[in-house]
């Protein structure tokens, strides 16, 4: 009986939130006030707040720009915990965009959508990554390039970290910082989540996002660990796949660290930043 009325209220709310800020946003999109960046940070985190998110945050995101982000995949809601924190834009697949009401929440954020199945678009999409990047936008890469169960990093894909090395050689830049960001879902109701109750917030992608939603809005107090790790400074000579595979390695290490209950990061031994610089060695 709880579970349903912390539902009703939460689904209330979150629809208010809604019918506010989306009519602000659109407008804030067409006359180019200043203001686009931030409504979505407003709106991700009042969203977080309603689910019941606790964040633990570890280090800081980089300062430096072009930036790109290179984060693990858990759920629909990796979003609204890297949204509530700062200014970013994220990619997604083309499908979302067609989503309803995510779809539309998507676009006023300024998502890139790309098409990861065709691999003749890659170039085209990566310039269009690149082109915000130069200008200045953090952007998101979920690099898995699907979402996982949430007790593990799956395998990187490289081609989009193309979209680095094609903002420098297409436009004014000179290098792109490249993070790797962790998110690991550790706590509900302060208990330890486990396995079993991770499926709680992981979101595969043959589970339907409504009864995800519904779940999440009736449970509640679910605590999350968002760890930004060791930034990389790479320029025209960087190698692609190096880069992804220290990138993915860095992720899982911080993931590990998260779901073993460590306040710091240990793992294997990572490439030095010089081979991915240099291209010298392959990861």
């Amino acid at each position: 009986m709880m579970a349903w009325l912390r539902f009703t209220v939460m689904a209330t709310a979150f629809v208010l939130t809604i019918l506010f800020l989306v009519p602000l946003q659109y407008l804030f999109l067409k006359t180019g006030l200043g203001l686009r960046t931030t409504t979505p940070i407003l709106f991700h985190r009042i969203v977080r707040r309603l689910l019941g998110f606790r964040i633990h945050l570890h280090g800081e995101m980089a300062e430096g720009r072009p930036l790109l982000l290179a984060a693990n995949h858990t759920s629909w809601t990796d979003i609204v915990i890297l949204g509530s924190l700062r200014e970013m834009a994220f990619i997604a697949k083309a499908e979302v965009a067609n989503w309803p009401l995510f779809g539309m929440l998507a676009k006023l954020q300024r998502t890139v959508f790309i098409e990861r199945e065709k691999r003749g678009k890659t170039h085209q999409q990566a310039s269009v990554i690149a082109t915000r990047l130069a200008a200045g936008d953090a952007m998101v890469l979920f690099a898995e390039g699907t979402t996982s169960d949430g007790n593990r990093v799956l395998p990187f894909k490289t081609s989009l970290f193309g979209a680095a090395q094609v903002a420098i050689r297409e436009t004014d830049v000179d290098t792109v910082t490249v993070q790797p960001v962790a998110i690991a879902y550790t706590r509900v109701h302060g208990m330890p989540m486990g396995r079993v109750h991770r499926p709680i917030v992981a979101w595969p992608g043959d589970v339907p996002l409504g009864p995800s939603l519904v779940g999440l809005l009736k449970e509640g107090a679910v605590d999350v660990d968002v760890w930004f790790g060791e930034p990389v400074v790479i320029d025209g000579k960087s190698d692609r796949k190096a880069l992804a595979r220290t990138m993915e390695a860095r992720v899982r290490a911080m993931v590990q660290s998260s779901l073993m209950g460590r306040d710091s990061v240990s793992g294997p031994a990572e490439s030095s930043d010089e081979a991915i610089l240099n291209g010298t060695k392959n990861l």
